[in-house]
Order: structure tokens, then C-alpha cells, then sequence
């Protein structure tokens, strides 16, 4: 099932205005002095209630970002518009959310750029897609394939949500990448799936040469395998594989130092660009480790390590290497 949105310069741009005053309808984060946060959706009428009092909708809209509201309860929040990395964090979810830090690495290592067309499988909880759709632009075409028909649902209400209607760049297909794609002269394919290798075919009949290809993948194993079959497929140039680690810091007066708490490993990116039609890729001399691969008739298994010399037994009265003799 497929929902093409209008792609062009004619179409009409998203309702969401991430500056000036609040208006209705907007979404609001209200911090508090312990760093806590809070996002409501404002309402003309409506209260912000906590156990530490209230705060009425009607004093935030027509006011400017970055204001301070004291509750009834005297507790003061400062008001901002959530950040696409607040929302992706704090969206329902279906499926685990693709983290800012790896949304960021693939928007920089799969190169994309406003204007570009590109594919996205799967669209997960819709994080992912609306960092792409921030990046490509209103002209340019992000078509999202989703496996799950619930998980389809979820992505398109965060992504409407976030924008605040449905984007105009933005296609939704509800079925498998390899089995529903029709886009041609694709510029950049994300594969955010459990076995992206399945969909190499797909995407190299899609790309255009020089296009790039991202696989995002959460284990060694699966990073392995993306990689071997894309220098055994024959129409992609040497693969590039990658993990991102965020360590925030506390600064306090004399008091710096690492945070206790960082984002680790979340995924691995996998990157490679396709070859022109008809060229093979040229060898590569890189000279790998041993027993890497092993030859077909052979386990890959390691020389048993020799056993250790017998020490010969040391002569009474006279002093062993590395020993001293005290008469």
C-alpha cells in the first residue's frame, strides 16, 4: 500500500514554524530548575498542572522562546520548542528509535543533501525519517518502506506530529523494499533493517552511479555479513564500516570532568558507493589478518599454540639465571 504525497514546487510547505512566539498547537517543553522536562501541546483555556502547582497555556502563547513561567506552586520552567533530537527521543515508539548521534553520522557519511531522492527501509517509529526529511528539503523525495502496517501507522503520526501535516517530500509504502520499489535514479538508499544484504539487488538497480548506500545494523555479526556480500556482489566500491560513542561532560567551576553516563554503541554504519554499469571493482590490497578466510575445505580454527619448554632442573651450588645465591 503505497501513499504518494505530491512532490514539487507547487506544493504547499508544512504547517510547523520552528521560531518566533508560541502559537497554538505548538509544542512546548517546559524545564524545571532540577532539569526535568516536560512537553505539552498548547491550548488555548488549558493548564499545565504538577504537584508543584500550575501554569496556564494562555500566559505562553504570544510570548517568545526561552521565557520563564512561574507556576502557582512558585517552581519556575523555562519554555522552549523541542529540538528534533528532544522529539526523537521522547516519540511512541513501535520500533526502537535510530538515536540523534546515528541520525546525524548518516546524514554526513550517506552524504544527503536538500533536493536529494532518497529510499529508506524500514521507517521504524519515524525518527529516522524526519532527520532525513529535514535534509532533503520540500524539493527533494524521501520514500520510507515499512514492513508492519502498525509500525507504518506509528511513523506517520511522529513524522505528523513533527511537521505538523503530512510533508510533502515524504512517501510512505506499507511492504518490503525488495518487493514494492518502483523509484528509479536514486541518489542515496538507508537501510535501517534486520538483514539489509537481502535488499543489495534492489538497491543497486535503484541507484545511480555514485550513489550511496548506508546500512545501519546493531551487531558484529550482522556488520560482517553487509560487508562481505557487498564486495561479493560486484557493483559497489570497497564498503566503510563505523560506530558513533557520545560522552556528555559536567563542567561546574573547577568541578570538569566526563559524565558518569554516556551513549555508547547503539549501531554500526555501513557505507559503500555504487559502481558505474559494466565496471568491476578493483582488487583489493589490503592484506588481511590470518585465518581470516580460511580456504573452503578448511575450518577456520587456530594452530595450536606450542607447549611451553621444560625447564631443566638447576644444579645444587650453583645460581639459576635470574636468581642469586646467598651462602
Amino acid at each position: 500500500m503505497s501513499e504518494p504525497q505530491p512532490n514539487g514546487a507547487t506544493t504547499p510547505t508544512t504547517r510547523r514554524t520552528p521560531h518566533g512566539p508560541f502559537r497554538p498547537g505548538d509544542q512546548v517543553q517546559l524545564t524545571d530548575p532540577k532539569g526535568r522536562i516536560n512537553t505539552i501541546t498548547l491550548q488555548p483555556g488549558k493548564l499545565y498542572h504538577s504537584h508543584k502547582g500550575s501554569v496556564p497555556h494562555d500566559a505562553i502563547i504570544g510570548n517568545p522562546e526561552g521565557t520563564v513561567y512561574r507556576s502557582t506552586g512558585g517552581v519556575e520552567y523555562l519554555a522552549f520548542r523541542p529540538l528534533l533530537a528532544d522529539f526523537a527521543l521522547r516519540m511512541p515508539r513501535g520500533a526502537a528509535v535510530v538515536y540523534p548521534k546515528d541520525a546525524a553520522q548518516i546524514i554526513a557519511m550517506a552524504d544527503i543533501f536538500p533536493g536529494a531522492r532518497v529510499v529508506e527501509a524500514g521507517a521504524g517509529s519515524g525518527a529516522l525519517s524526519c532527520f532525513l526529511l529535514r535534509a532533503v528539503g520540500e524539493h527533494g523525495l524521501l520514500s520510507s518502506y515499512e514492513r508492519r502496517p502498525d509500525f507504518a501507522d506509528i511513523a506517520r503520526t511522529n513524522v505528523e506530529k513533527f511537521f505538523g501535516a503530512p510533508h510533502p517530500a515524504w512517501r510512505l509504502t506499507v511492504g518490503s523494499l525488495e518487493h514494492h520499489l518502483t523509484e528509479t535514479d536514486i541518489d542515496r538508499v538507508v537501510l535501517d533493517m534486520l538483514a539489509p544484504w537481502e535488499c543489495l539487488d534492489t538497491a543497486a538497480q535503484a541507484l545511480v552511479p555514485g550513489g550511496i548506500l548506508c546500512a545501519y545494523i546493531a551487531t558484529t555479526t550482522q556488520m560482517s555479513r553487509v560487508v562481505e556480500d557487498l564486495r561479493a556482489h560486484g557493483r559497489f566500491a570497497e564498503p566503510t564500516a563505523s560506530e558513533t560513542m557520545l560522552r556528555t561532560w559536567h563542567v561546574d567551576g573547577l568541578a570538569v570532568r566526563p559524565d558518569h553516563r554516556m551513549i555508547g554503541h547503539t549501531g554500526f554504519l555501513v557505507t559503500a558507493r555504487r559502481l558505474a554499469d559494466g565496471v568491476t571493482p578493483p582488487a583489493r590490497r589490503r592484506r588481511p589478518a590470518k585465518a581470516a578466510h580460511p580456504a573452503p575445505d578448511e575450518p577456520a580454527t587456530r594452530e595450536p599454540a606450542p607447549a611451553p619448554a621444560t625447564p631443566e632442573p638447576a644444579t645444587p651450588g650453583l645460581a639459576t639465571p635470574g636468581h642469586t645465591t646467598e651462602s
